[in-house]
């Protein structure tokens, strides 16, 4: 059934001392060294066909509509994510940033269509160099028949630096992001 939510308690998956992972079996995770104390519902997604949920969040465009929190405006590079490597740009609004307005630089970090897509968030230099912070999104889709797939949508900031983690709280959002944003690709894969 297409865009099929499940509100059931969140299991808590086995932990390292650094990590923190909510989810309820293959669904929403964060990863990182901080904790929403098992706040976060970790809500589930069920969408439509793995090819139809993997072209949401493989077009920018459809980004600003995923996300919860506000801050994507809208995307400066429309070309599909194709191929790891690339680098798609985003504008962005954060009240909390210095400028209020700024531009992600994003390049994508796994591309297995329509299996898995991710990308790490980064900053363009002077130079024109990118600069990555230490954290990722990922999408990972399971089929579980020709007209419905599993989405796990994860969060990482283990990798962040310490200077990263001094000016920024990880996460970055309230334990509320990740369900509405699988809310959100649902939709969208079902209007596709």
């Amino acid at each position: 059934m297409v865009g099929e939510y499940s509100s059931e308690q969140p299991v808590h998956a086995p932990q390292l001392p650094w990590s923190t992972r909510y989810r309820r079996p293959g669904r929403a995770w964060l990863v990182g060294p901080d904790s929403y104390g098992g706040a976060n519902p970790g809500e589930s997604a069920k969408c439509g066909s793995s090819s139809k949920v993997f072209a949401v969040p493989a077009d920018p465009t459809t980004h600003a509509s995923i996300d919860g929190t506000g801050w994507v405006q809208e995307c400066v590079d429309r070309a599909p994510l194709t191929e790891v490597g690339q680098v798609f740009r985003m504008a962005m609004y954060h009240a909390r940033h210095p400028d209020g307005d700024y531009r992600m630089a994003n390049q994508v970090r796994v591309l297995d269509a329509p299996h898995a897509i991710g990308w790490a968030p980064g900053m363009e230099q002077a130079d024109g160099g990118l600069e990555f912070g230490g954290w990722t999104w990922r999408y990972d889709l399971k089929p579980l028949d020709a007209s419905q797939t599993e989405v796990t949508l994860t969060y990482d900031w283990s990798a962040a630096s310490e200077p990263a983690r001094e000016r920024f709280q990880f996460p970055p959002f309230g334990p509320g992001h990740l369900p509405n944003s699988l809310r959100h690709l649902a939709e969208l894969a079902a209007d596709r």
